[in-house]
C-alpha cells in the first residue's frame, strides 16, 4: 500500500513540475494574451459559429454534420461535467500558490478539460465531414489544449484526458453518422 502511495506522489510530483513549467509561458504577456483569447474562443464560440454557418456553406451535408457534432457536444458536455462532479479536482491555480489564475474559469473543478475535450471532438468530426478544415482546426485545438495549463486551469493530464474523451467521442458519433450521410 505504501509503495503506491509513493508512486501516485511521485507521479503528482512530476505533473505538477510540468504544469508549473508549462504555466510559465503565460507570465509573457503576448503568449498570455495569445492563449487567453484562444481559451475564450474555445469557450464555444467558434463551434457555435461553425455550427451555424456548416448547413449555410455546405447545404444538406453541413446540416447533417452540424447536428451530429451538435448532438456529440451535448454528450461531452454531460460527460465532463458528471466526471467533474465525481472526481472534484481542485485547479492548479487553488492547489498551488505558485500558479497564477490568468483567466477566469468557467466553473470550479480541474478534471477532465471540457474546454480540451470539445476542441478536440470538433477537429475530429469536423475534419472527417470537411478535410479541407482539419489544418486550422487541429492547430486551433492544440492551442486550446495548450491554453488550459499556461493559463494555470488545468494539469496536463486533465487536458490529456479531456483529448481523449473527445477523440473518444469524436469515433463514436462519427460511426453513428458516417461522413457523407443524408438522413
Amino acid at each position: 500500500m505504501r509503495t503506491t502511495a509513493r508512486a501516485f506522489a511521485a507521479i503528482d510530483g512530476l505533473e505538477y513540475r510540468l504544469c508549473r513549467w508549462i504555466h510559465r509561458a503565460g507570465h509573457y504577456r503576448p503568449l498570455r494574451a495569445l492563449f487567453a483569447g484562444v481559451s475564450r474562443l474555445g469557450d464555444g464560440m467558434v463551434w457555435y459559429a461553425m455550427l451555424l454557418v456548416l448547413p449555410l456553406a455546405a447545404g444538406k451535408a453541413g446540416l447533417v454534420a452540424a447536428l451530429s457534432m451538435a448532438v456529440g457536444a451535448l454528450f461531452g458536455l454531460l460527460i465532463y461535467k458528471g466526471l467533474k462532479s465525481v472526481l472534484v479536482r481542485e485547479r492548479p491555480f487553488i492547489s498551488h500558490p505558485d500558479i497564477d489564475c490568468l483567466t477566469a474559469p468557467l466553473d470550479r473543478y480541474s478534471f477532465p478539460s471540457g474546454h480540451t475535450l470539445h476542441a478536440v471532438f470538433f477537429a475530429v468530426v469536423a475534419s472527417a465531414w470537411f478535410p479541407l478544415l482539419g489544418p486550422a482546426l487541429f492547430g486551433f485545438a492544440g492551442l486550446v489544449a495548450l491554453s488550459r495549463p499556461v493559463l494555470g486551469l488545468h494539469y496536463p493530464t486533465d487536458v490529456v484526458v479531456g483529448g481523449l474523451i473527445g477523440w473518444a467521442l469524436a469515433l463514436l458519433v462519427l460511426h453513428q453518422v458516417p461522413p457523407g450521410t443524408m438522413v
